[in-house]
């Protein structure tokens, strides 16, 4: 399945498994490389999507005045 057809979050999982399958490192060296391909490619999916999200809230968050207000996440309390 191609990335641009996953969603973010399988994008996500997928990533993680790769990186666990190079951790192990038993992997043929082949194999390894397309693995870490793998993982770029889906590195700057997930980026680009999460770029995407980050500019629709911006457009999402207007004031009163039609201009864009950024305002900073709220932090959590500890």
């Amino acid at each position: 399945m191609s990335a641009k057809k996953q969603t973010f979050e399988q994008q996500l999982a997928r990533l993680e498994e790769i990186v666990a399958a190079l951790e192990k490192g038993d992997a043929q060296l082949a194999d390894a490389l397309a693995l870490f391909e793998e993982g770029t490619k889906l590195v700057t999916a997930c980026s680009k999507q999460l770029d995407q999200a980050e500019q629709q809230v911006v457009r999402l968050m207007k004031g009163s005045d039609g201009v864009p207000v950024e305002l900073p996440f709220a932090e959590e309390e500890t």
